[in-house]
This record gives structure tokens, C-alpha cells and sequence, in this order.
């Protein structure tokens, strides 16, 4: 029920400053004119206070009412969220679409989940039986993918009186009763609100152990991140930072994927939204949006949408996190999310920090980073919030404040390198700026697959990487030639890690996806090219004749010539590789 609280007093642009205001709070979600604008309080003053507003004010006239719904932004949680695409508040495009025209009409209130669907219900527990907060009260089929598990609201405990019985039901229907201590009697429908400000809370976080396979060699490999961590994606304009969090979305083992655009170009969210209902899971074979859900702000939108887009979004993790899956959130870019924070705050005339960034940039940074990890829930199930956000810096410069503040709460840093871009190499991720803290955490995964070799090979290729890089400030000066062949095989076996290996063809059917025992298998074959090559070498042979080698060419093709099914066959090329080098060997012995 809304009553009125207050007057507009005036309008700066998203920010609505109001008179006269009563029985209000901060962060309370209020309606305001004629149209009934979606807007919420950010700022309390007296009687005076200042709303965001999450649509266009324009028209909006002082002396408008201001109405308020007596809680705070909040979004509704329950079945029907998979495969729905949303706005940055949570209203449905698709069905905005069916009964609007081509742009959102002002005002428009639509409701997030569809009232009249019914879903099949299954009761997981008794009458009688005691209940807390989280803990699962049925299933529902929610996709083909993806089962729905009913949960009693977290601020809700007590005995259950009565639940229903196997069936259909709608969202609005009562599956459960639950009696509180007190006496009182709550209901249990099959879908809840929550704020989005506020972490719905867990049992206890859990040490992260597994890692986020994504398909993408140069991550899982070099700089891979545990399932509940965080990672940034800096890069400037063109370098592949939505392009990578789209194949993460595609192939990572998440459960369920949040793709967050966040004041991304039309275009972009446009591939997405068209792409994605007709991209196939592969390990399922069903439809990828079967497991995801899109929230589309894009930069025509009002600013004030794509500031709360983030919290929307995590707040759907949280909620699936809590049915116990694994959740990626894709945020598309939180550069644009910083800046609606820079205009808001300019709006209400707040003092500026660097580069007219507001001075809790890094609060707000740190607060929504730290709503990822792995946890156990209060239905003790274990699940996990990854985070994958993007950076788009001015000119590429890393150290700009978003790029710096949000360096310091993620523990994974994938920075795109623009002559790579250039060059055609993607993923761009630079393997000499890029890092991962995760690598110990999950070593114990990758070590059980790998018979014990991941970590060593890893650091093989990285030394290699990393010698290479200064071997190429010579070579810039004075040509490779000069350099002797025992230096000219780590050139050659880079240039081989980087062409047949980190580079990857999105578009090949073979080459878009990489399982991890593909992975350590073609790593195994270029080290066995390098120490065998080397050895070789100083016995006498050349790098000529170590190049002239047919298996040289298999090498080089293997990423695209071998499928996932059929990784016995980097085996034989392994096997080649050992008896082509022992041949060139025997020549000098």
C-alpha cells in the first residue's frame, strides 16, 4: 500500500530532491509524480531528502507527490528467473517489449515473474518437522538444466503446521506454514523479495579449492580462478574484455551464469541477447540460457538503473548460491557502473575525490566484490559466487582509480594487452602483466588430473615466458640471429606456447572450447619440444633442423586438428616428437 510522504521540491537530472518528507528511511523504494517513477532515497535531511530515481524525470514538476512502499529496493526471487532477460532494476524486457513499443514507457510497472505459469511442486519435507531460515522446503523443474529448490525465507524459523502436497501451483500460492516461537503463523510462498543491498546471509565461507573451468587455455592454465573467487579484466577499448567474459559465460562449468550488462554499448548487449538463446551447453547439450540470466543496462538507459544493475544481479547469485550451485556473475563493465556512481554523486553536490570519483568508490568496490566466495548455506549445501569484472580504463591506463581500487579486493588480474589485440592473439591476456593468486589454492585439483605434473609444467612455461620477454629487448636491437640457439629454442618455444597454445579460435568448432586433460596433454608435448630440443642443441644440431621436423607441424595444429574426444592422439604426436628428436640426436652422438 503506498502513501504519500513528501513533494518534489526540484529535479537535477536522476536526482529528485524532496519537501515536507515523513515516516521515510534511507535506502526506502519510493514512486514519484504522476507516473509513479521508480526512484529510492539516498539521502535524509530533516524533512528535506534526495531520491535516485531509476527512470527519465523528464516532465517530472516540483510539487509532484513522492510515494513510498515502506522497504527498500528489493527483488523478487523465485522460479521463472532462468532464461528471462531483465533491466537494471528487474523489470522483463521481453514483456516490456510485447506490450510497449520500441522504447520502455515511463512509469511501466510489470511484473518480475510470471503470475499465471504453474509449476510442478514437490514437497522435500514434513509437517511437524523443525525449520530455519534457507533450508529447502520442495523442487520444481525450473529448466531443463536447472532444479528449483523452495526455500523458507532466512528471517523465518519455527515449526512447519502444514505443507502442500505434490502438485501444481502458482508463485502467489501458500506451499508451507511455518509457527514462529512467538505463536505466530508465517506462509511460505514460492517466491520471496529481498534487498539488494543487503548480503543474504550464510551458514559460514568455505576455503576455496576447485577451480572455475572455463575452456579458455591461457586462464585455466596460466592465471586460473577458484570457483567463489574474484577476477578483473582491465583493458581499453578493443581489447576483448566483453568478447571473454561472453566465452566464460558459453563454457565455464558454473551452474548458473548472471550476465550483468552494465551501461555497455547497444550493440554489444544486442550480440549477447541474440547469441545467447541459441548457443548449446557443452556438456549438457541444452540450451545455454536454460542456466543464465541477463541483466541488460546499457548507456542509453538511465544512469541511476545501471548504478543498482550490480546489486541486482548478485542478488540473483546469492539466491541461486543459496539452493547450493555454483554461480558466475559476469559484470559488463564496472567502468560504467562507476561512472552513473560519479554522476549521481555530483548531482548531490558531494565532494570529489580522484578524477571526480566519489570518496567511497573503494567501499562500494569492496562491497559488492565481497558478496563473492564459496559458502556453506543455511540448508548446509555448499555454493559459490564467482566474480568476473570488467575495467574499460581512459586510453588503456591502468592506473586510473577503478583499475587501482578494485586491483585491491580481487585476488585475479587477467590485464588485456593491446598489441595482442592488434595482432589478432586472443584472448588478449598478457602473460607478463596478468597474475593469479588462486594457483596454490587449486594446485591439489589440477596435481590428481595431471599424475603431479600441472604446477611444474605451469612454471616451465611460465620461465620460459619470462625469459623470452627479455631475450626479445635484444632481439628488437640486434635481430635473433646473433643470439646462440641455446637462447633461440626459448624464442622458438614461446613463440610455439603462444601460436599452438594461449591463442584460441572462438569461432572453430574443435578450438572454442578446451577440456583441462586436453590442456596438460598439449602442454606436456611443448615441453618435451623444448628440453629434448634443447638437449639436442648442445650436442650439436641446429634450431633449423629441429623446425624441419614434421611433428613440428602437428604440434602447431593440434589445438585445431584433435577435438576433446580424442586426446589419445596428442599421445602419438608425443611419441613422434620422442622419436624424430632421438633421430636428430643419434646424428651427433
Amino acid at each position: 500500500m503506498l502513501e504519500v510522504i513528501g513533494k518534489v521540491a526540484k529535479v537535477i537530472g536522476p536526482v529528485v530532491h524532496a519537501r515536507g518528507v515523513s515516516r521515510a528511511k534511507m535506502l526506502d523504494l519510493v514512486e514519484v509524480g504522476d507516473y509513479h517513477l521508480v526512484g529510492e532515497i539516498v539521502k535524509l535531511d530533516g524533512e528535506r531528502a534526495a531520491i535516485q530515481v531509476y527512470e527519465d524525470t523528464t516532465g517530472l514538476a516540483p510539487g509532484a507527490n513522492i510515494y513510498s512502499a515502506g522497504m527498500p529496493l528489493s527483488v523478487e526471487l523465485g522460479p521463472g528467473l532462468l532464461g528471462t532477460i531483465y533491466d537494471g532494476i528487474q523489470r522483463p524486457l521481453e514483456v516490456i517489449r510485447d506490450q510497449s513499443d520500441q522504447y520502455i514507457q515511463k512509469g511501466i510497472h510489470i511484473s518480475v515473474l510470471d503470475r499465471e505459469r504453474s509449476w510442478e511442486f514437490t514437497p522435500v519435507i514434513e509437517a511437524g518437522a523443525g525449520v530455519s531460515g534457507g533450508e529447502v522446503v520442495g523442487t520444481i523443474q525450473e529448466t531443463g538444466l536447472i532444479e528449483h529448490r523452495a526455500l523458507i525465507p532466512p528471517d523465518m524459523r519455527g515449526r512447519i503446521t502444514w505443507v502442500a502436497d505434490a502438485g501444481s501451483f502458482r508463485i502467489d500460492d501458500v506451499v508451507c506454514r511455518v509457527e514462529a516461537p512467538s505463536g505466530e503463523v508465517g506462509e511460505v510462498k514460492l517466491h520471496q523479495r529481498w534487498p539488494v543491498r543487503r548480503p543474504r546471509p550464510v551458514r559460514g565461507r568455505l576455503p576455496l579449492s576447485i577451480p572455475l573451468i572455463t575452456g579458455q587455455r591461457v586462464v585455466d592454465t596460466l592465471f586460473p580462478v577458484a570457483k567463489g573467487g574474484t577476477v578483473v579484466v582491465p583493458g581499453g577499448f578493443g581489447t576483448g574484455k566483453t568478447m571473454i567474459q561472453h566465452a566464460l559465460s558459453k563454457w565455464s562449468d558454473a551452474d548458473i551464469i548472471v550476465y550483468i550488462g552494465c551501461g555497455e554499448r547497444g550493440n554489444e548487449m544486442t550480440d549477447v541477447l541474440i547469441s545467447f538463446p541459441e548457443l548449446i551447453d557443452p556438456r549438457t547439450g541444452r540450451p545455454i540460457m536454460e542456466r543464465t540470466v541477463l541483466i541488460a543496462n546499457t548507456s542509453n538507459m538511465p544512469v541511476a538503473a545501471r548504478e543498482a544493475s550490480v546489486y541486482t544481479g548478485i542478488t540473483i547469485a546469492e539466491y541461486y548460491r543459496d539452493q547450493g550451485y555454483h554461480v558466475a556473475v559476469m559484470a559488463d563493465s564496472t567502468s560504467r557502473w562507476a561512472e552513473a556512481l560519479r554522476e549521481l554523486s555530483g548531482r548531490m553536490e558531494e565532494m570529489p575525490a580522484d578524477e571526480g570519483f566519489p570518496a567511497y568508490l573503494p567501499t562500494r568496490l569492496a562491497e559488492f566484490y565481497e558478496r563473492a566466495g564459496m559458502a556453506e548455506t543455511l540448508s548446509e549445501r555448499e555454493g559459490s559466487i564467482s566474480i568476473v569484472g570488467s575495467v574499460s580504463p581512459p586510453g588503456g591506463d591502468f592506473s586510473e582509480p577503478v583499475t587501482q581500487h578494485t586491483k585491491r579486493f580481487v585476488r585475479c588480474l587477467w590485464a588485456l594487452d593491446r598489441q595482442l589485440a592488434n595482432a589478432r592473439h586472443y584472448p588478449a591476456v598478457s602473460w607478463l602483466d596478468s597474475y593469479s593468486e588462486y594457483v596454490e589454492e587449486i594446485s591439489d585439483w589440477w596435481q590428481e588430473r595431471s599424475g603431479g605434473e600441472w604446477l611444474e609444467l605451469r612454471q616451465q612455461i611460465m620461465d620460459l615466458l619470462q625469459q623470452e620477454g627479455k631475450l626479445q629487448q635484444v632481439v628488437k636491437l640486434v635481430g635473433p640471429d646473433v643470439l646462440p640457439d641455446t637462447q633461440r629454442i626459448i624464442l622458438e618455444t614461446s613463440d610455439m606456447f603462444k601460436n599452438a597454445f594461449l591463442q584460441q579460435n572462438s569461432y572453430d568448432r574443435v578450438d572454442m572450447y578446451c577440456t583441462p586433460e586436453k590442456q596438460i596433454k598439449m602442454m606436456r608435448v611443448i615441453i618435451d619440444f623444448y628440453s629434448l630440443g634443447l638437449e639436442n642443441i648442445k650436442k650439436g644440431a641446429n634450431i633449423h633442423q629441429l623446425k624441419r621436423m614434421e611433428v613440428y607441424s602437428d604440434i602447431m595444429r593440434m589445438k585445431f586438428s584433435i577435438t576433446n574426444e580424442e586426446i589419445e592422439k596428442i599421445d602419438k604426436i608425443r611419441d613422434k616428437l620422442h622419436r624424430s628428436m632421438e633421430r636428430i640426436g643419434d646424428m651427433f652422438d
